[in-house]
């Protein structure tokens, strides 16, 4: 490979390349349930409601995770020299998540409750009065028996990802994590002292994550056609054409005191308090359509 020549830069280059760098508080976070088929009823039992948008709001902050190859070691093929051979990947144990805890009159404290419910159904605790088959959480003789992670009452999820974006949402950047389960819930201290928001973290565990790279969206077009006679009153315009008419009617000396039709765009009147209206058969005449 050629070696690269120093050469100077103009500004135009460093502008194009240098001056839009990826921000970090542009994210969003989709937190899944597990695929027990009975978890729904789990979080009705201990009185947890969930509103899946909110807590997915409420994430704020995550880690986009990583990943390393583990090697081995082969000395002496060569003289003099030790070379490593990748093996295997190996992807960090777990995600952290750090959310705000809401205060609502209904539904407070969400992520806490939400989180310490999946816990409590991974070991399939029992609940109070209702438990039939273990001692119930309080009980001096309490147990519990962990549910396996896979099948119908599993405790994994699929569907935990973590998405970066930039501020025109063109460029995306999609982590998908496999099998992932709550494994710790950090400790919260309060106090006496100023206050300050109560966040939650939680330290997610998973077996690997798939990246998905988004790429350039094209601004979407317009598909809206025009349909029937201009001059007709229910006639809908394209965005296209109502900007040709109101450049028109604002740029010319046309009256518009005379109306005779309303304009539509996509189905709603444009005929509405304090908005201006043209004669069609005057716009027909512009060439407008």
């Amino acid at each position: 490979m050629a070696s690269v020549t120093p050469t100077p830069k103009k500004i135009a280059d460093i502008k194009l390349n240098l001056l839009r760098p990826a921000l970090t508080s542009h994210f969003a976070v989709t937190i899944p349930k597990p695929i027990g088929g009975d978890f729904d009823k789990f979080l009705k039992d201990n009185g947890v409601t969930l509103n899946q948008g909110k807590l997915n709001l409420l994430c704020s902050e995550a880690t986009l995770p990583g990943s390393n190859l583990a090697t081995f070691e082969i000395n002496d093929n060569f003289h003099g020299v030790t070379e490593r051979h990748a093996y295997r990947r190996v992807y960090d144990d777990r995600i952290d998540l750090t959310f705000y805890v809401n205060a609502d009159e209904v539904g407070s404290y969400l992520p806490i409750r939400y989180f310490e419910t999946w816990m409590k159904y991974i070991v399939d605790e029992s609940i109070g009065e209702q438990a039939d088959k273990n001692a119930g959480s309080e009980d001096r003789e309490y147990f519990y028996r962990v549910r396996y992670p896979e099948g119908k009452n599993g405790y994994t999820a699929d569907g935990l990802t973590v998405t970066k974006f930039e501020r025109d949402y063109t460029q995306t950047l999609e982590y998908k994590f496999i099998r992932s389960f709550p494994i710790s819930i950090n400790s919260m201290p309060v106090s006496y002292d100023a206050s300050s928001l109560l966040k939650c973290t939680v330290s997610m565990s998973y077996i690997r994550y798939v990246l998905i790279q988004g790429s350039n969206k094209a601004e979407p077009q317009s598909t809206t056609k025009s349909t029937g006679d201009p001059s007709s009153p229910n006639f809908t315009a394209t965005p296209q054409q109502l900007a040709q008419i109101n450049t028109q009617a604002f740029n010319s000396n046309i009256d518009l005191s005379s109306v005779t039709g309303n304009i539509t765009p996509g189905g709603v009147p444009f005929n509405s308090a304090g908005a201006s209206q043209i004669d069609f058969a005057t716009a027909a005449n512009l060439n407008l359509f």
